[in-house]
This record gives structure tokens, C-alpha cells and sequence, in this order.
């Protein structure tokens, strides 16, 4: 059973994940004018793929981009498998490809790997980093710094909503989507309301739990990834993320009675499959935490605080991470130095 043990306002975690807003903030104010001259040049030579290297929460983030320019910008978003280049010193051939590469740190040696092998064949590289003096700023042709402040806690949390946001200004301005640019404006705000907005009482609902699933589609499923990675790195629980798709495959049979789901479901159309999972769910009697877009969120709904649907999990995630926080806390964990793991993880 769970037991509380500390304030979760004690932990760095919950007070970096605060700052999140201004984090968002100063990245949007910061890299304007290199955001516009960055668009203009994707749309005057426009990539035929995007390749994203990254790494832990940073190629969550990488799940994001795939998504938000796949539907607006029509462009396909693979993943760069670092060891191609890092293990097996393999060469890429020219293309017109723009790699995004996405670090808190801008140090692990097969990232740089990875990033300088696409450089070589003349790729165009797109840094978003925390800290600009890194080497991965240095292999970029537009650096777009996260501006989000020392991260001390190994979770990562602003850094992560951070990069988001540039995701999310970067196709905005490329695509030219008013809509969008005019919802990240209100972010930083939005933000703010989040954070101090409980959607569930998470350490109730993992109470007697070992093991659970994430679910989420579309924009949200990068946030179902993220929150499953928290809950493993800080609470020492096993939970895997799946999209509402590919639950219903294999993993499907694993889910009977009691066993806890966290549902993330945006208020766009890949939402409502979503929530029709959480209810085949709820059916078989499974434990299921539905964070909906379109339900009330504090005096308003999420959906209404966003603005734009691509932006909701933004808003879930930093309502979550405090969540996930007091969950680690009850556990008698450290939030800020999970076992075995490093702020910088460097792999070959």
C-alpha cells in the first residue's frame, strides 16, 4: 500500500515541472526570429523526410513531431535508430532530409553519432537543446535552445514540455497555421492553470498496483509514452504505453478485471477511439483513469484551455507529472534520483 512520506512540493521534480510555463515562455519570445527564418527556408526547399534522433523523454517528444508534421505538413517522420551509426558505422546516402534532433543534454555519443553521419551525406540539422554550448549545437545548422533552465532532477519534465512547444511553434510557422500559432500564445497560461490542477488522484488509483498500461492516439500518444517512462524511472512501476490501435492486439489479453489503464483523450478525432478502448475496458472490468479532453478541467475543460487539439497533451502532461510525483513520494522513492539511472545518459 501506498503511504505518504513527503510534501510533493519538497521534490526538485515537482518544482521544475512548475516551471514549465516560463520555460515555454522563453523559447517562444527567444527563438522568433529564428523560427520564422527557419520556416521560410523549409518552405522555399522543402525536406522529403524528416529523420528525429533522440533518446528517453527526448524521442517521446520525437513521437510528437512525427505526428504534428505528418498531419500538417504532410511530410513523413521516421526515427533515426542511433546505433546504425554509432555500432555499426554505417553511411547515409544524400537526400533531402532535415534531421530534428531533440536533448536535453546534447552529449550522448550516438546521438552526435547518428546526427553527424546525416550531416555528412547533407542533411540539414535542426538542434533543439536545453544547453546551446553542447556539441549537438554545434553540428546544427539552426539551433532552437530550450531555454528552459538547469534540470537537476533525473526526471526530466520542463524540458520535455519544452520541447513540445518548439515542436509546435516550428510546424506552426512552417505550415502557416494561424490557428495554431495563435493557441501557443496562450500556452504559457494555460500552462500555469495546468499545473496547479489535479485531473485524478493518481496514488488511489496505483494504490495495489504492479503493472499498467498508458494508452493514448494520435498528438496524445507521445504524452501516453512520457507518462509511462515517469511512472517506471520514479515509482519503480511497470507500465507500457500502447496506442488505442495496437492495445487491442496482443496486449489486449493481459487486461481482465482490476487491471489499472491511464487514458489520455484528446477532443480531436483520434480522441474518440480512445475513449471507446477505456470503455471496452471498463467492461471487462479493468481499472481505468480516463484524463479526457473534453470532460471538465478545473472551471473549464482542457480542450477549451488548449485552444487547438495538438496542444492538449501539453496541459496533460504537466497536470500529470506532479501526479506522478506523489506517486513516487507515497512509495518511499526518490523522484529526483531514481536507482541506477543519471541526469546525462551517455550510450554508445
Amino acid at each position: 500500500m501506498l503511504t505518504d512520506t513527503a510534501s510533493p512540493s519538497t521534490s526538485l521534480m515537482a518544482r521544475e515541472a512548475a516551471e514549465a510555463a516560463e520555460a515555454v515562455r522563453r523559447f517562444l519570445e527567444n527563438n522568433c526570429a529564428a523560427l520564422a527564418a527557419l520556416a521560410e527556408d523549409l518552405r522555399a526547399n522543402p525536406p522529403s523526410v524528416v529523420v528525429t534522433c533522440a533518446r528517453g523523454s527526448s524521442d517521446n517528444a520525437a513521437t510528437y513531431a512525427k505526428y504534428l508534421i505528418e498531419t500538417l505538413a504532410g511530410i513523413p517522420v521516421s526515427s533515426s535508430a542511433l546505433s546504425v551509426s554509432s555500432v555499426f558505422g554505417a553511411e547515409m546516402q544524400p537526400g533531402r532530409v532535415l534531421v530534428l534532433a531533440i536533448s536535453q543534454s546534447g552529449r550522448s555519443p550516438d546521438l552526435l553519432a547518428a546526427v553527424e553521419a546525416h550531416r555528412r551525406a547533407g542533411a540539414r540539422v535542426v538542434a533543439l537543446v536545453n544547453d546551446a554550448s553542447a556539441p549537438l549545437a554545434d553540428l546544427a545548422q539552426w539551433v532552437l535552445p530550450l531555454h528552459a533552465g538547469p534540470e537537476k532532477s533525473v526526471a526530466a519534465t520542463k524540458s520535455f514540455i519544452a520541447s513540445l512547444a518548439g515542436v509546435a511553434a516550428l510546424t506552426a510557422q512552417w505550415t502557416g497555421d494561424a490557428a495554431l500559432g495563435t493557441a501557443l500564445e496562450r500556452l504559457p497560461a494555460g500552462l500555469e492553470i495546468a499545473a496547479r490542477t489535479a485531473p485524478f488522484d493518481l496514488v488511489e488509483g496505483l494504490s495495489g498496483a504492479s503493472n499498467l498500461f498508458v494508452i493514448a492516439r494520435g498528438y496524445g500518444f507521445a504524452v501516453a509514452q512520457e507518462g509511462a517512462l515517469k511512472l517506471k524511472e520514479t515509482c519503480a512501476l511497470h507500465a507500457e504505453a500502447y496506442s488505442a490501435a495496437e492495445v487491442r492486439h496482443g496486449p489486449m489479453t493481459i487486461i481482465d478485471a482490476g487491471f489499472p489503464i491511464i487514458a489520455f483523450a484528446t477532443s480531436d478525432a483520434s480522441g474518440e477511439s480512445v475513449r471507446e478502448a477505456a470503455r471496452e475496458f471498463v467492461g471487462r472490468g479493468a481499472q481505468v483513469t480516463l484524463f479526457d479532453a473534453a470532460q471538465p478541467f478545473g472551471e473549464s475543460t482542457l480542450a477549451a484551455l488548449a485552444g487547438h487539439a495538438a496542444l492538449e497533451p501539453l496541459l496533460m502532461i504537466q497536470a500529470f507529472y506532479p501526479q506522478v510525483n506523489a506517486v513516487s513520494l507515497a512509495r518511499g522513492l526518490d523522484p529526483d534520483n531514481p536507482a541506477h539511472l543519471r541526469k546525462v545518459t551517455e550510450t554508445l
